[in-house]
């Protein structure tokens, strides 16, 4: 009974918080029971189809402001160049565009010329006052020279340069990662890293929403927090796009153990863990958010997430690494086809912004970024990539 009035509750889009205590309770649903709900809803929602976003990923700087207990994408000054070059970006591009990709991840440190000269400088040598300035030219260039889209994960941001940001994105991205107030309190991981305060991140969220800009968020599982609290990370993601309708995708992304980091000892959560927080944001999010967990991090085996109610993969590059968990390389797509495939599912390539965004009252791209999704569209523009 629990399992079909949880299914239908929602279907409705109003489960709420007590609806999650009960199914979690000392009575509620064994963890089959629960991703059988949960992968019904996605069923109901999105069909038989996975997706998966073909992309070419741009480490624009490693420079950052922020030093998070468990990354290992920031580097400190003289590790390599302070920023790509335009050269180097748009040859990034180029390559991707020749292999198949639509979109061109942007993934940078956050403002790292607020801590480093050298950061300062290199922007004022070529005019630039910030990051985000030399970030907006960069997306103009892939996006005006190239058929990849731009999706820019450059951290908080203000309204005013989240307006500068749109014109060259299709959609943008900031995980909100938890919203635990321990994690940055002395010895956590987030002690020092200003921008990973969960009112901050919270707000970019919001604000990315009254500028009606496709955004993917989500959670970082295993850095601290309690499960009441990615419980509670899910409630508020779902709060806010049930008031700005801008969030296209959630991710449920579970921490991995890096040498040479604080949480070097910290084990990543447990197969079962991930399937049953998984199958809750299933529940909580309803059938029709996406919802993703990246194949190449996954605790266990990463298909049993179609069973706990995910339909997306998220970027899977046949070019670039994951700069973010270089240990971990993407799986070949003939691979991620046939996992999706033995669980019953097919396969899909979309773009970084999904179709429902498209074609809305609501204006979501740029009018010059809709014009070219349009034409790709009707050039018929195939991924290269055989799968």
């Amino acid at each position: 009974m629990k399992h079909t009035k949880i299914f239908q509750k929602s279907i409705d889009q109003n489960v709420t918080r007590n609806d999650i205590d009960d199914i979690l309770g000392a009575d509620g649903l064994l963890l089959p029971t629960l991703m059988d709900a949960a992968a019904a809803i996605r069923d109901y929602g999105k069909g038989n189809v996975i997706t998966y976003s073909p992309k070419v990923f741009i480490p624009l700087t490693k420079l950052c402001r922020d030093t998070c207990g468990y990354c290992t994408f920031r580097k400190d000054p003289g590790y390599e160049p302070s920023y790509m070059s335009p050269e180097e970006v748009l040859n990034l591009a180029v390559n991707g565009e020749q292999v198949g990709c639509t979109e061109a991840l942007f993934t940078l440190g956050e403002r790292p010329e607020q801590k480093y000269d050298i950061a300062k400088q290199w922007l004022a040598r070529y005019g630039y006052s910030s990051t985000i300035e030399y970030l907006v030219q960069m997306n103009r260039l892939v996006f005006e020279k190239t058929n990849v889209l731009p999706h820019s994960n450059p951290g908080t941001l203000s309204r005013r340069e989240l307006k500068m940001l749109k014109p060259y994105n299709a959609s943008m991205g900031l995980m909100l990662e938890s919203i635990s107030s321990k994690l940055y309190a002395t010895n956590g991981p987030h002690e020092n890293a200003p921008s990973k305060r969960p009112s901050v991140r919270l707000k970019t969220i919001s604000l990315a929403g009254k500028e009606q800009i496709a955004f993917t968020t989500g959670l970082l599982i295993g850095i601290g927090d309690s499960f009441e609290e990615q419980i509670e990370g899910i409630h508020k993601i779902k709060e806010i796009n049930d008031e700005y309708g801008h969030i296209q995708e959630v991710i449920i992304q579970n921490f991995r153990p890096k040498l040479n980091t604080p949480l070097n000892a910290i084990p990543a959560p447990k197969e079962e863990y991930m399937l049953r927080l998984v199958s809750i944001a299933r529940i909580i999010l309803g059938p029709n958010m996406n919802l993703q967990v990246p194949p190449n991090i996954s605790v266990g085996d990463y298909g049993k997430y179609i069973n706990a109610g995910i339909n997306d993969w998220g970027g899977v590059s046949p070019l670039t690494i994951d700069h973010v968990n270089p240990e971990a390389p993407w799986p070949q797509l003939k691979n991620l086809k046939a996992i999706t495939e033995r669980y019953g599912y097919k396969l899909k390539p979309r773009l970084p912004i999904y179709s429902e965004f498209l074609g809305k009252k609501e204006t979501f791209v740029s009018p010059a970024m809709d014009d070219k999704i349009r034409n790709m569209s009707r050039n018929e523009i195939k991924h290269k990539q055989i799968i």
